[in-house]
């Protein structure tokens, strides 16, 4: 593995009496993709939720580059860099793709104009399919947009580590396919990722890394091929006997 980017140690996240992260540990190197993988109510976004501060652990230490985050607001763990595609996208359906692009950037908003101009371009290579509705309202977007403009949005903040949450979630395979392409693209060009994805076949042949998480304890961790290979896994994720 890289050199540690984010540690999560012995992390636990209550919702109420509820606990529904259970004691884990978790890293994401530098240059990384890891996927957390598991079913529904497994304790995935409330991990991610976690490490924005959205809603803080009950307990247990979230490191990025040895910061502690537990001490944190969630707008300063974006300041550090930390951009989270929320499941479910949450775009500004009133907004025109321009400016909802242009809304990504806001912790930057003294950075240069010409310099925001530039990342702007940057994304519509990635999504020329934004570039020709930059003047669309957001809410007239396909799902399969409205994903694309949901991760151009987070691109928009220049994050130093993208989390993704169920990027896949409602698309046709086609885009789908699409979509992954574009996370290996961004990953390529230095941002590590942390996804999570129900899709697991998808996301381990995406990734560099993986862990199985199961009513909010990791049951299983280790290189995504060697999980695309695990018996357990295969049954339990990939509909394999």
């Amino acid at each position: 593995m890289s050199e540690p980017l984010l540690v999560l140690d012995d992390v636990h996240v209550h919702y109420g009496v509820i606990e529904a992260v259970r004691g884990i540990d978790l890293t994401v190197g530098r240059g990384e993709i890891v996927t957390l993988i598991g079913g529904n109510g497994a304790g995935k976004t409330t991990t991610l939720r976690a490490i924005s501060r959205i809603h803080g652990p009950s307990a247990g230490s979230i490191r990025f580059e040895g910061s502690e985050l537990t001490r944190l607001r969630s707008d300063q763990v974006v300041d550090l860099g930390i951009i989270q595609v929320p499941e479910g996208r949450h775009i500004f359906p009133s907004m025109t793709v321009a400016e909802n692009l242009e809304m990504g950037a806001f912790s930057r908003r003294r950075v240069a104009r010409r310099r925001l101009a530039e990342d702007l371009e940057e994304v519509y290579g990635l999504f020329p399919v934004l570039a020709e509705r930059r003047k669309q309202l957001g809410g007239t977007l396909s799902g399969g947009e409205q994903q694309m403009l949901a991760m151009g949005r987070a691109l928009m903040a220049k994050p130093r580590l993208l989390m993704l949450d169920e990027p896949s979630m409602g698309l046709a395979p086609q885009i789908v396919q699409r979509v992954f392409e574009v996370i290996t693209r961004i990953n390529q060009a230095g941002t590590p990722i942390l996804l999570i994805e129900q899709n697991a076949q998808m996301a381990l042949n995406a990734a560099h890394r993986g862990y199985v998480i199961e009513s909010g304890a990791i049951v299983l961790e280790d290189e995504a091929r060697a999980l695309l290979d695990d018996d357990q896994v295969r049954k339990a994720y990939l509909g394999e006997e």
